[in-house]
């Protein structure tokens, strides 16, 4: 099997220079924009149950049902408690232009 080579993840620096060279806004400006966005998003996942991001996907509050697992360390049984998690599903335009 051949090993896959992969760029080096974008910075966040990197991610707000481009932002900003292709919106013709600032640095400063694009940054704010993305702070406002997660915000935003937090907020309405927490209110609604779920955000929207058009063209990338949601996130959704999910409920956990309380199950059994098991200690890998000593192979006995536990009982994991019920909980609510946030989960990210992408759009089928995003996985269709990645993939």
């Amino acid at each position: 099997m051949g090993q896959k080579k992969f760029m080096a993840k974008m910075t966040k620096s990197q991610i707000l220079e481009a932002l900003a060279g292709a919106t013709n806004m600032s640095k400063k400006d694009v940054n704010n924009f993305l702070a406002e966005l997660a915000t935003l998003g937090y907020k309405e996942t927490k209110k609604s149950g779920e955000f929207v991001l058009p063209g990338f996907g949601k996130m959704v509050k999910v409920h956990r049902k309380a199950r059994q697992g098991r200690n890998p360390a000593t192979g006995a049984t536990i009982n994991i408690p019920a909980k609510t998690v946030v989960k990210f599903r992408l759009s089928k335009a995003a996985k269709e232009a990645v993939l």
